[in-house]
């Protein structure tokens, strides 16, 4: 089965942040991923990593101001400098971290701002983090989030429309963020799109289909999905990232079931 990574913005919430990795740990996870890093030293979050045998994962640059609704700013003209020094800033976390992927929020396009003058500001802001991402070894990820739901307005909610910032960046480093979640609602037919994509997946995500809870909640088969994976001989990260129903350990049945789940990391 698919090496499996907890995200700790949303799981092991019960926990205090600092006591979610032991708790993954614990559980069986390997990898760790969390929204944002930023406000802990990395220095310290790198003693929790180590400290409990974890990698990390994954993490996203700067959005811009989350709590007052960003959510990303790489598709604002206006933005262009803010959006270059948190580039800086996370690869600087990136390497104390020793993470080997970064994830671009596109953003949410003002009403005032025209669909080509965002597409122009995320495809330029794009290759500029790409070129500094490759210049320290990372894989930057472009995601696509539906805005059916969770983020209406959002630049990229399709995979197709990030497979086609992908080919005019043309650069190596940069790779589609697939969430399983996202895409059911946009597009599904999830399985004949992972095989159509997964030279281009950098990384991938999930949760059930509806209400983002946990595997088993909703409409989709994570069984064959993770078989498929296998099959496909995808040896990336596969990171939970849902909101549990109830806790997170009674969540956790999806992994506890399965005889056949390894955790190659």
């Amino acid at each position: 089965m698919p090496s499996f990574a907890a995200n700790l913005s949303m799981l092991f919430t019960e926990l205090p942040f600092e006591q979610r990795f032991a708790a993954a740990r614990e559980s069986g996870f390997s990898g760790v991923e969390y929204l944002f890093p930023y406000p802990w030293p990395a220095e310290t979050l790198r003693s929790w990593l180590d400290e409990h045998g974890l990698t990390q994962v994954l993490f996203n640059l700067p959005p811009g101001d989350w709590e007052a609704g960003e959510r990303g700013i790489a598709c604002l003209p206006d933005r262009v400098e803010e959006f270059r020094k948190g580039v800086e800033e996370a690869v600087r976390y990136a390497e104390i971290l020793g993470c080997q992927r970064l994830n671009c929020l596109a953003g949410l396009r003002p009403p005032d701002q025209t669909p080509e003058a965002a597409w122009r500001a995320l495809e330029e802001n794009v290759r500029w983090a790409a070129e500094v991402c490759e210049r320290s070894g990372i894989t930057l990820c472009v995601e696509a989030i539906n805005s059916k739901v969770d983020m209406p307005g959002f630049v990229l909610d399709t995979s197709d429309r990030v497979m086609g910032l992908i080919e005019s960046v043309g650069a190596d480093n940069l790779k589609l963020q697939y969430d399983l979640y996202h895409m059911q609602i946009m597009e599904g037919d999830l399985i004949r799109t992972l095989e159509r994509l997964l030279p281009f997946i950098g990384h991938i995500q999930f949760a059930d289909n509806p209400g983002r809870h946990e595997p088993g909640t909703g409409e989709i088969n994570f069984g064959r999905i993770f078989n498929a994976l296998d099959q496909l001989n995808y040896r990336g990260w596969v990171s939970a990232e849902y909101h549990p129903q109830a806790s997170t350990q009674a969540s956790l049945e999806w992994m506890k079931e399965s005889s056949k789940v390894q955790f190659r990391r």
